[in-house]
């Protein structure tokens, strides 16, 4: 449809990329998000389950490796590339791609530290994993805090409840993750962020990689949510979990500027997968408009759908442009945090005000459950205040701005 899939501008490397990621998004992707959409949540999790079966084609096709480097399997897509296959997947399904995604998190973490032992406890038999038994999940969130950790700055008084000390050659974890954590229920592993340093507020975080089996560890029932429900979330608790020292991958200070790191790379993969979305509904609505005839013609005869189409169209393509320019910032080296909240803060707005607007077009068909434009609308309203509410995300993006 070359209103919406225009390549002009890519390699012939670019498109075959682009095209085997649309493939594996309708192919997989699409149809499994609609059957788990209409699953109470703890069916979307269970043994037989669809989900599944997309984690293992998934990782057969070697998608879990999208953020490694070619001498561990992956790809070692540059900017425009991680933006065309997100963009792609976020099509497919939005709570499938971002549990894809996520679900590597513990092990690249793991893999950056280069530490040897971490390399053949965690990051090879991931890498190495064709069925999806390793999944990793962001420990963030806790029931008290969430975007806070976004501008929480060094005040003491604000610091994450779930905390970890230092005893001997282990560390000590006690504490909970909220009902948000991604993957929280399914997840093998965690990359935890722990109150190591509460005098620090939140510039006292330390990360550390948790296996999920280690005794201590409990998980409380998946979230029931209003949209992205093929993706899990669910709470996790820590009493007295013991990790060995070297699975502690940063402490303080060095987690000041990563959590910004961290941030601008999630902020930048929820922009490519949200204009995704965005995309989706507007070739919903595109396709809608030219068959549903009203008054005696196809209602995209209509100057009023017709000029809603092409506002639809606009914000489509600028979304698509602000997110490779921050996917693009995000491997420069030049400061990006400021680049990735802004096309996070306008991607996921515009996928929720072009899904809405596809909604109403097509109707009474546009509110009933089972059709795409529904459950994108629902989809996108999710992502408005994920990895950071939208609206603490433009706060933050500005203090990064001003300086």
């Amino acid at each position: 449809m070359p209103y919406t899939d225009d390549i002009s501008d890519l390699t012939p490397d670019q498109v075959l990329l682009k095209q085997e990621a649309h493939r594996f998004a309708a192919e997989v992707l699409r149809p499994t998000g609609a059957a788990l959409d209409d699953l109470p949540p703890d069916q979307v999790i269970a043994s037989g389950s669809p989900l599944w079966d997309a984690f293992k084609k998934a990782y057969r096709a070697g998608h879990h490796l999208r953020g490694f480097p070619p001498e561990l399997g992956g790809a070692s897509l540059g900017p425009l590339e991680s933006h065309l296959v997100g963009e792609e997947f976020g099509w497919g399904n939005s709570g499938l791609s971002i549990s894809l995604g996520v679900a590597s998190m513990p092990f690249r973490f793991a893999a950056m530290s280069g530490h040897p032992d971490l390399m053949r406890e965690l990051v090879m038999p991931f890498v190495e994993d064709t069925e999806g038994r390793y999944i990793g999940c962001w420990g963030a969130t806790e029931p008290n805090h969430g975007s806070d950790l976004i501008i929480g700055g060094d005040n003491p008084d604000n610091h994450l409840d779930c905390s970890a000390f230092r005893d001997g050659d282990e560390w000590v974890i006690r504490g909970q993750k909220s009902s948000w954590v991604s993957n929280g229920t399914i997840a093998t592993h965690t990359l935890a962020f722990l109150n190591v340093k509460p005098e620090l507020g939140m510039q006292g975080i330390g990360v550390a990689v948790v296996p999920l089996n280690l005794p201590g560890v409990t998980k409380g029932p998946p979230t029931n949510k209003l949209g992205q429900r093929p993706l899990n979330q669910g709470e996790i608790f820590f009493d007295d979990v013991r990790i060995p020292a070297h699975y502690m991958l940063a402490e303080p200070p060095f987690t000041a500027g990563g959590l910004d790191n961290t941030l601008a790379g999630a902020n930048a993969g929820m922009s490519s997968t949200f204009s995704g979305v965005a995309r989706a509904a507007f070739e919903e609505a595109l396709t809608y408009t030219q068959a549903r005839i009203q008054g005696g013609v196809p209602i995209s005869s209509h100057q009023l759908v017709q000029k809603r189409l092409f506002d639809m169209f606009m914000r489509v393509n600028a979304s698509r442009a602000l997110s490779r320019k921050a996917n693009q910032r995000l491997q420069s080296g030049l400061p990006t945090v400021h680049y990735s909240m802004a096309a996070k803060v306008f991607a996921t707005r515009t996928a929720f005000d072009v899904a809405s607007d596809a909604s109403e077009l097509c109707g009474a068909m546009g509110m009933v459950k089972g059709v795409l434009v529904e459950a994108l609308m629902r989809d996108a309203r999710a992502a408005l205040i994920e990895d950071g509410s939208n609206d603490t995300l433009s706060i933050a993006g500005a203090q990064h701005l001003l300086g």
